[in-house]
């Protein structure tokens, strides 16, 4: 069953926010002929057309998982994402009671629960996910962490359900060399490029199926340039291996999950540059496209919620 992200009757239901907003300088240039030449002398025609290679491989799956787990693809070495997962900046792991202070936040967003269900057997669970990307010719080792919040239980007449909470990300990562993929354009705040994941609408959590937009800014782009604007992005989650319980009372688990099978079209919505932006970005991609990422969730029944 997919989350319902339409009200429903019962109790007065939070609202559920989307990734939070951020501004970029706006730089007013005369013309697009203006930012073409710009481009032109910064970017060469080849750096533009940035060739897809072949997809890294991923680490193998341990031997105490499922025999039959896939490995996980995962984007080029790169440093871990921050957040409740990665390593502290001394190098030393970061604790359960740190992850779940993390998490605890979370619960400020668990939805209102469909009318006629029972609290005491519906959970709000709460998620950090540190993810990977790899999307059309670009690959962004680190994205900021990202949660998401939603509730599960049974309904009234015995079937799953889902209700969705929220999406709270971090912000935009930096793509490396910027709208040019050079040294330059990395260096340049003109040609300055950024990537967020977004929530696209749709989320199944017994599935693993989520859509997204790829929301892109920058000093010379205009608001709402992304890839699968109109269409979101659907991506598979897969999981490689089983998930680990950290610790019972409260719970905490951790698990990973990928999708490296998605299509990723063409950015829309970036004006006069949407055809530099997608040979810059290599998309549209049939393939060679991964998400992955390692998360930890917590969850209460709502019956125990403040």
């Amino acid at each position: 069953m997919e989350t319902d992200t339409s009200p429903r009757p019962g109790r007065r239901p939070r609202r559920a926010s989307g990734r939070r907003a951020f501004r970029l300088p706006v730089v007013a240039l005369a013309s697009a002929g203006v930012l073409a030449s710009v481009l032109a002398v910064a970017c060469p025609a080849e750096a533009l057309a940035a060739p897809h290679g072949p997809s890294a491989p991923g680490p193998s799956a341990p031997a105490s998982t499922l025999s039959a787990a896939p490995a996980v693809p995962a984007v080029p070495s790169g440093p871990a994402a921050g957040g409740a997962r990665a390593a502290g900046a001394a190098g030393a792991a970061v604790t359960p009671e740190a992850e779940l202070a993390a998490l605890e936040p979370g619960y400020a967003d668990c939805p209102a629960l469909p009318a006629g269900v029972d609290p005491a057997r519906w959970r709000c669970e709460v998620h950090l996910a540190s993810p990977r990307l790899r999307i059309g010719a670009v690959d962004l080792p680190a994205v900021r962490p990202i949660m998401m919040v939603h509730a599960e239980g049974p309904m009234a007449d015995g079937t799953p359900g889902q209700v969705w909470g929220a999406w709270r990300s971090g912000g935009p990562s930096a793509v490396p060399g910027g709208l040019t993929g050079t040294a330059a354009g990395g260096r340049s705040r003109l040609l300055g490029l950024t990537l967020e994941p977004v929530y696209g609408g749709r989320a199944d959590f017994y599935t693993g199926v989520l859509s997204l937009r790829f929301a892109l800014a920058g000093p010379v782009l205009p608001r709402g340039c992304a890839v699968g604007a109109s269409v979101p992005v659907e991506v598979h989650l897969k999981r490689p291996a089983p998930s680990v319980w950290v610790s019972r009372n409260p719970p905490l688990v951790h698990f990973s999950a990928y999708d490296d099978a998605f299509t990723a079209p063409a950015p829309e919505g970036c004006g006069p540059l949407s055809g530099l932006l997608a040979r810059r970005l290599g998309l549209p991609a049939t393939s060679g496209n991964v998400i992955s990422y390692e998360a930890s969730y917590t969850f209460r029944m709502y019956d125990r919620l403040n």
